[in-house]
């Protein structure tokens, strides 16, 4: 699937098979997973920073097997089951297709035995950014961490790490997910429908949050979430919404986490799953030709609690 343009409609195409060049391999690709950044992708948001091909192949996330391997490349093999993220310059060779290239040195590990290649294509990019949320936090037990959108697919997997090590999470989703947050590790379900968040939080921890990790708000949306942090606690955004400075002015810590990895933090994540600490719920899978329309409905299948995974 390419866009021939940014902002374009991402349409079929016969595209040549890429080599396998040293230090690299080619991957047989089984499955991609939707990531929040792809339509940004699309539209433009590395435009100004990275040289980009087109037609362009989007895609971040992926999964599949070693199909070829290029010289120098010893740390795999061909039949290898691998799953990884895909975005390096030149942008353009993504992972919405049948085949991709990735270094070996890159963000890309063996899928364990126990995990299928569909959920592990679910996990990349949302499950380091997770785990680089709860190990920038230093979250210790007992501590009350507030997570925004938690039912989204950052959210989830967060939730799940922090209430791992010991923490107690409010979760703010929707109330037909109430039963799904905690049994995933919610200690408290916030419905931002019924009342505003702040003041739901102010009722039952007057004395503030220990953290607050929001994937999703603005700016000003995140200032005012901050809000119900106590003096001394910690603030994360996922989307580049925190002001560091203005954090520390108010006695807050924290700032903005990359929503970035590399090959030992991946392993680690796949560790995490393959041990039960985290699972990976995948809530719609689809043909890789439904991308338009998947992209169209991402935001919605977020918000449910899915992860929205493109099979080839």
């Amino acid at each position: 699937m390419v866009v021939r343009e940014f902002g374009g409609i991402p349409e079929q195409a016969e595209m040549p098979t890429p080599d396998a060049h040293s230090g690299h391999m080619l991957i047989r690709l089984a499955a991609a997973g939707l990531t929040a950044y792809d339509r940004m992708l699309i539209d433009g948001l590395l435009a100004d920073r990275l040289p980009h091909d087109f037609p362009m192949i989007p895609g971040i996330d992926g999964a599949g097997t070693v199909s070829a391997i290029g010289a120098d490349v010893t740390s795999f093999a061909v039949g290898d089951r691998v799953v990884g993220t895909f975005l390096a310059p030149r942008v353009g060779h993504g992972t919405f297709a049948e085949y991709t290239t990735a270094p070996a040195d890159g963000t890309i590990a063996r899928i364990p035995e126990s995990i299928g290649t569909v959920q592990a294509a679910a996990l990349p990019t949302a499950g380091l950014t997770a785990q680089r949320l709860v190990d920038a936090a230093g979250l210790a037990a007992g501590q009350w961490v507030l997570i925004n959108c938690a039912a989204g697919d950052v959210g989830t997997f967060t939730m799940q790490l922090a209430a791992a090590a010991g923490a107690r999470v409010i979760a703010v989703a929707r109330p037909e997910d109430t039963d799904r947050m905690i049994r995933l590790g919610a200690t408290r379900v916030v419905d931002y429908v019924e009342a505003p968040v702040v003041d739901q939080i102010r009722q039952h921890h007057p004395e503030g949050v220990d953290v607050l990790f929001d994937p999703v708000s603005t700016p000003a949306t995140l200032t005012h979430l901050s809000r119900i942090v106590r003096t001394g606690g910690k603030v994360f955004s996922t989307v580049g919404a925190a002001d560091a400075e203005a954090l520390r002015a108010r006695g807050l810590r924290g700032g903005n986490v990359e929503p970035t990895g590399d090959a030992a933090e991946l392993r680690r994540v796949l560790q995490r799953v393959v041990e039960g600490e985290m699972v990976v719920p995948v809530d719609i899978a689809r043909p890789l030709v439904e991308l338009p329309q998947m992209l169209d409905a991402k935001f919605d299948v977020e918000d449910r609690g899915g992860k929205a995974v493109l099979v080839i």
